[in-house]
C-alpha cells in the first residue's frame, strides 16, 4: 500500500496534540492518534531528539550510501507527526511550549514524577491558560503510591507487573515478551483515554488529567491469569507454549517444523483427533471434555506430542483448515511481511523518506480499517526539528 496524501482527513481531523513524550509507550500513543488524523507536534531536544533516534542498527540507509541518524526503533511510533526543536529547559523555550499548549487540544508526556513542574509545563500550570485541556501523563508507576518516584521501563513494567511470571518455559528463567508489550498496551490505554476525556470535554467543555502508569496496564492486562489468581488463590505457573485454561492449545513439533494448535471446544477436539490419525482420543473419558483434558493433560500432550513428530507441517495445516479446526504455520517476519493476507490487509505501507536511499520506506500498518474515516499515512517520521520554522509561522505568529 502508498501513503495517502497529505490532505486525506482521519476521524480526529482537526484535533491537535502537543506530543513532550519520548521512547516508545507515549510515542506510540500519540502515533495512533495520529493515524486517526490528528496533528501532532512532537517537541524534541535541538540536536539530540528522541533518545530512540540512536537506538539501532539498523538505521535508515542515506542518499550517499551512508546510514543517518534515524534508527527503525524510531520510525516505529513516530510517523504522523511534526517535529519542532526547543530547548524546554531554557525561559524562552519553555514559554514558547506553554504558548503552543494554548493552540493544542491535548498534551501527552512521559517525563518523571513532577520533572515538568519547574518549566511551568506541569497539567496544573498549562490548564490555567488553557481551562479545556487533555492532559495525559505516562510514567512507570503512575502519579500516587510508594513507587511512584522509580523510573518507568518496559522490562521494569513487565518484572514488576507479573507478566514475566508467566512466560516461557515451566522449568526455564522467567521471560519477558519479544517486544515491549508493556509499554505499547499502555499507549493504546493512553490513545483510548484521550479520546474519551476529549468526548466528556466535548459534552461539557471541561478538560482534564490522565494518569496512566505502565505497571498498572500490565497488571490490567493480565486478564484471565490474573483472574484466575484473584478466584482461585493459586499464583500460575509458567507453561510455556501451552494455555493455562484450554488444552490442546500450544505448539507441536512435526517432522519438518512446528505449527501451533489452538482446540476451542470438545467438537473441535474430536475433529482435531481423527485428523491427526488418532480418532479414539476423542471416545476416552480422560479427554472427552476440556476439563478433562486439562486434567489429564500430562498424559494427552506427550501422546500428540509423539504422533506429531510423524506428521508433516504441511499435511496437518492443511488438515486443520480443511477440517474447521483453529491452527497454523509459524511464520518468520519475512515469511509474514510476504503472505498474502498481511499484503491484503495493508499492514505493510510504503511512505515517501526523502533522507532515504531509495527515496521512501516500509513502515507496518496501522490495524483499524474505518469504513467512512480510513487511517492515512500522511508524514513520514519526522527529522528533528524538520518543521520548526512551520510551526512557529502557523500556530505562533513568528517569522
Amino acid at each position: 500500500m502508498t501513503a495517502q496524501k497529505p490532505t486525506a482527513n482521519g476521524p480526529l481531523h482537526g484535533l491537535r496534540v502537543l506530543d513532550l513524550s519520548r521512547i516508545l509507550a507515549a510515542p506510540f500513543a500519540t502515533q495512533l492518534l495520529g493515524d486517526l488524523g490528528a496533528d501532532i507536534i512532537k517537541v524534541e531536544r535541538p540536536g539530540m531528539g528522541d533518545d530512540t533516534r540512536g537506538w539501532g542498527p539498523p538505521y535508515v540507509m542515506g542518499k550517499d550510501g551512508v546510514a543517518t541518524n534515524e534508527s527503525a526503533y524510531y520510525l516505529s511510533a513516530n510517523r504522523n507527526k511534526r517535529s519542532i526543536a526547543i530547548d524546554m529547559a531554557s525561559p524562552e523555550g519553555a514559554e514558547t511550549i506553554r504558548k503552543l499548549a494554548v493552540k493544542c487540544d491535548v498534551v501527552i508526556e512521559n517525563f518523571k514524577l513532577g520533572g515538568l513542574a519547574k518549566y511551568g509545563l506541569d497539567y496544573a500550570s498549562l490548564s490555567k491558560e488553557n481551562p479545556g485541556l487533555v492532559y495525559c501523563s505516562v510514567t512507570g508507576f503512575g502519579q500516587t503510591g510508594p513507587n511512584a518516584h522509580r523510573p518507568g521501563y518496559d522490562l521494569l513494567a513487565q518484572a514488576y507487573g507479573g507478566i514475566m511470571s508467566l512466560t516461557g518455559e515451566p522449568d526455564g528463567e522467567p521471560m519477558k515478551v519479544g517486544v515491549g508489550i508493556t509499554d505499547l498496551m499502555c499507549g493504546m490505554y493512553a490513545a483510548n483515554a484521550v479520546q474519551a476525556a476529549l468526548i466528556h470535554k466535548m459534552k461539557t467543555g471541561e478538560g482534564q488529567y490522565i494518569d496512566i502508569g505502565l505497571v498498572d496496564t500490565q497488571v490490567a492486562w493480565l486478564v484471565n491469569e490474573g483472574m484466575n489468581y484473584l478466584l482461585s488463590g493459586d499464583a500460575p505457573k509458567r507453561r510455556g507454549n501451552q494455555h493455562p485454561n484450554i488444552v490442546p492449545y500450544q505448539v507441536f513439533e512435526c517432522g519438518d517444523g512446528h505449527v501451533v494448535v489452538a482446540v476451542g471446544n470438545d467438537s473441535q477436539f474430536a475433529r482435531f483427533s481423527a485428523l491427526i490419525g488418532l480418532p479414539e482420543l476423542a471416545e476416552d473419558p480422560r479427554f472427552i471434555k476440556n476439563t478433562d483434558r486439562l486434567a489429564n493433560r500430562d498424559v494427552l500432550i506427550p501422546t500428540l506430542e509423539k504422533q506429531f513428530l510423524q506428521l508433516s507441517k504441511k499435511a496437518v495445516v492443511g488438515a486443520m483448515a480443511a477440517n474447521n479446526v483453529p491452527g497454523g504455520e509459524i511464520n518468520t517476519l519475512p515469511e509474514l511481511f510476504a503472505s498474502e493476507q498481511v499484503v491484503a490487509r495493508q499492514m505493510k505501507v510504503s511512505m515517501p523518506y526523502p533522507a532515504a536511499q531509495s527515496g521512501q520506506i516500509d513502515m507496518i500498518g496501522n490495524p483499524v480499517k474505518f469504513s467512512a474515516t480510513p487511517v492515512t499515512y500522511r508524514r513520514h517520521p519526522p527529522m528533528c526539528g524538520e518543521h520548526t520554522d512551520e510551526i512557529l509561522r502557523e500556530l505562533l505568529g513568528e517569522e
